[in-house]
C-alpha cells in the first residue's frame, strides 16, 4: 500500500522541515501535523503540513506513515501510548537523537509485530534556532540519516522501503548501524560539540558578562564554536539523560586530553598534540541536492 497520508507529530524545526521537504520534493498525499493549536497554524501557513490537530491519537487516523518528531522523552512516550491503538499496517517511525532506549521501548510495546511497526531513525541536521518558523526543505540535503533496525527488520521492504526511498528523495544519506553503536559515535559526533559550546559560551559569560562584545573580537572561531550553545535545553535534557554514560565517557577523555595539553603548554608536547590534530580529515561541507 503506498503512502498516502503521513501525520508528523512535532512540527517544530525538524518535522515542519520534513513536511516541506517531502512536498517540495514532490510527495502528493496528505501531511497531517500535530502539536500546540499556535504550532499547527504556523506550520499550516508555512506550507509544512496540510491540516493539524491537538491529539496525538487523532492525528493518526488514515496515515500509513506516523513520524514521532519530538525531543526523545516524549518519542518514548508517544510510542506507549500510540502502540495499543494504531493499526498493524500504519508504520510508526522517529527522528530521536539517541536510540538504544526507544528502540527497546518499542520493541517492548510492539512484542512480536516491532519489526514490521516500527523504525528507528536519526537525521543528522538541525539548526541552533528552534521552531517551524527556521524549518528548511533543504535542511536534510547531504545529512547523513542513521537507521537502527529492529533485529530481524526487512528495511527496505513494503512502507519501511517506500519511507526511505523519501528519505533518499529529499537528499539524505542513509547509514545503518546498531542502536547502542550509534549512541556511542554520535556521542563523539554531535553530543559532545554541543556541551563543548554549551561551557565556553557559559565560562565566557562567567568570565566577561553576557554584554562583552566578545563574538566580535573573537571572530569566526569564537562565533563557529559558540553558535551552537543556542540550542534549546528542552531538547538537550532528554539526550543528556538517555545517553548519559556515552556522552560522559567522551566528556571524560576530552578533559583528560585537555589536561594533558594545559600541562605542556610550555613544552614540545604541544607541538605534538597539534600535529595529531591536524591528521583528522577535513569535513566537506554538506553537498545541496538540485530541486
Amino acid at each position: 500500500m503506498p503512502i498516502r497520508q503521513i501525520t508528523i507529530i512535532g512540527t517544530g524545526l525538524i518535522g515542519g522541515s520534513l513536511g516541506l521537504a517531502f512536498k517540495n520534493h514532490g510527495f502528493t498525499g496528505r501531511i497531517v501535523g500535530c502539536d500546540r493549536a499556535p504550532v499547527i497554524e504556523r506550520a499550516i501557513h508555512k506550507g509544512a503540513i496540510d491540516d493539524g490537530v491537538t491529539r496525538p491519537l487523532d492525528s493518526t487516523h488514515g496515515s500509513q506513515l506516523v513520524v514521532l518528531a519530538t525531543p526523545v522523552g516524549a518519542v518514548i512516550e508517544l510510542i506507549r501510548e500510540l502502540s495499543p491503538a494504531l493499526p498493524a499496517t500504519t508504520l510508526l517511525t522517529d527522528v530521536g537523537s539517541t536510540k538504544a532506549e526507544i528502540v527497546s521501548t518499542a520493541q517492548a510495546c510492539f512484542k512480536e509485530s516491532a519489526a514490521r511497526r516500527f523504525l528507528a531513525g536519526h537525521p543528522m541536521a538541525g539548526k541552533e534556532s528552534a521552531g517551524v518558523e527556521s524549518a528548511d526543505a533543504d535542511l536534510f540535503a547531504g545529512a547523513a540519516w542513521f537507521i537502527t533496525p529492529l533485529r530481524d527488520q526487512e528495511i527496505h521492504s513494503g512502507i519501511c522501503g517506500e519511507y526511505l526511498a523519501w528519505i533518499e528523495k529529499i537528499g539524505a544519506r542513509l547509514a545503518v548501524l546498531p542502536a547502542d553503536e550509534h549512541d556511542q559515535l554520535c556521542a563523539w559526533i554531535s553530543h559532545l560539540p554541543q556541551m563543548i559550546s554549551t561551557a565556553l559560551a557559559a565560562a565566557l559569560v562567567e568570565e566577561y558578562g553576557e554584554d562583552a562584545p566578545l563574538l566580535e573580537a573573537g571572530g569566526r572561531a569564537l562565533r563557529e564554536m559558540t553558535r551552537i550553545a543556542g540550542s534549546p535545553y528542552s531538547m538537550w535534557r532528554d539526550i543528556a539523560m538517555t545517553n548519559k554514560k556515552n556522552i560522559g565517557d567522551a566528556m571524560l577523555k576530552l578533559e583528560q586530553q585537555l589536561a594533558h595539553i594545559r600541562e605542556n603548554l610550555d613544552s614540545r608536547e604541544l607541538e605534538r598534540e597539534f600535529e595529531q590534530a591536524h591528521r583528522l580529515k577535513k569535513i566537506p561541507p554538506a553537498k545541496k541536492t538540485k530541486k
